[in-house]
């Protein structure tokens, strides 16, 4: 038997706790896939996990998942493990969300430390009138079907730990997915989810604003103070031009008349020579074509809802000289024509 050859980590930013990824080694576990198995299968060194106290690369955390997809499928398999994170996973965040006094301030600290615990997807608080909404994106590219997962486990994750703090009180929450209806529901229904509306613009969490008024029953001030203490120095140690450089060129990478800005001109804003903008990328497991294509994925999307434009015109505003370029290009992304994706938005509108 030939021996592995792992890849070297010393290139990999490790800043994610190995609770995470130890969830989906537990399910495969059960699903008859040994721990060993799936290592195997994503080229990782079983030391990364040897230790409870041990962290990982956001790329390191996406080939196990990739792996326990390959595996043992889908099957909810992401809505299942948010549903087993306990707030205690989630480290000194989630001793600070136990401490606080109200479900406000639990909110706020989300907000706040969010990147403490970060996962490769982002957290935006939504300002609405009537419901608490917090809306999730990946931060990078990354497969599909491992998107799928990431996103379903992180936004059930904050329900079911929402669930908690309220401790028995009713919670009249949906959770929204931009993405098709799966076909595995069914197989996840003994997990007591709210309701699930896939399709969607975004993909968010979304509660009625009167919980935050509501208090915590586990609230400490003094372990507070502690966990908040702890909180401030794990984001003190975070890299940070190298945690938000994803985030602030895909703010840049936004669609205008002149086309997506180049790498020299998103360097020269940053004050950075090109050389280190790669490389602070290549850190975060993505590039800046890859951003580049996600912009046009999500510019595409949007014309395509929002305009009456052609599939020409669309193409050639997002750089696309050849419509049969862009057509291939957008049925990657979604598994649909353009002309399919328009003709199901209006059969959706006229049906509603």
């Amino acid at each position: 038997m030939s021996q592995i050859t792992y890849p070297k980590e010393q290139t990999l930013y490790a800043h994610l706790p190995v609770t995470y990824p130890a969830i989906y080694l537990q399910i495969a576990e059960e699903r008859g896939v040994s721990q060993a198995q799936v290592l195997a299968h994503a080229q990782l060194n079983p030391q990364l996990f040897a230790q409870t106290t041990g962290r990982v690369s956001s790329q390191d955390y996406e080939k196990l998942v990739t792996a326990v997809i390959a595996l043992v499928g889908n099957n909810g398999l992401g809505l299942e493990v948010g549903a087993r994170q306990p707030l205690t996973a989630h480290g000194s965040l989630g001793y600070a969300l136990m401490s606080a006094a109200t479900i406000a301030d639990a909110m706020y600290i989300l907000q706040r430390f969010w990147h403490v615990r970060g996962r490769g997807v982002n957290l935006r608080y939504i300002d609405d009138p009537h419901c608490v909404v917090f809306s999730i994106y990946c931060q990078y590219p990354m497969p599909p079907e491992v998107e799928k997962v990431l996103l379903e486990a992180v936004l059930s994750g904050i329900y079911y730990g929402l669930k908690f703090l309220l401790a028995g009180e009713n919670l009249d929450a949906e959770l929204h997915f931009a993405m098709p209806e799966p076909d595995y529901l069914t197989q996840v229904s003994h997990l007591a989810l709210p309701t699930l509306c896939y399709e969607q613009a975004v993909t968010q969490l979304r509660v009625p604003k009167a919980v935050l008024h509501y208090p915590i029953k586990t609230a400490n001030p003094e372990a507070l103070t502690l966990a908040i203490a702890q909180c401030e120095r794990e984001l003190a140690l975070l890299p940070t031009m190298q945690q938000d450089m994803v985030m602030i060129v895909k703010n840049l990478l936004q669609h205008h008349t002149q086309g997506y800005l180049t790498p020299e001109q998103i360097a020269e804003r940053l004050h950075l020579s090109e050389r280190s903008l790669r490389r602070h990328l290549q850190h975060q497991g993505t590039s800046y074509q890859q951003l580049v294509e996600a912009a046009r994925q999500r510019d595409a999307q949007q014309l395509l809802r929002q305009t009456q434009a052609d599939i020409q015109q669309i193409a050639q505003r997002l750089g696309y000289n050849n419509p049969a370029n862009f057509t291939r290009a957008f049925k990657q992304w979604t598994g649909q024509t353009p002309t399919e994706f328009r003709a199901r938005l209006r059969r959706m509108l006229h049906h509603d």
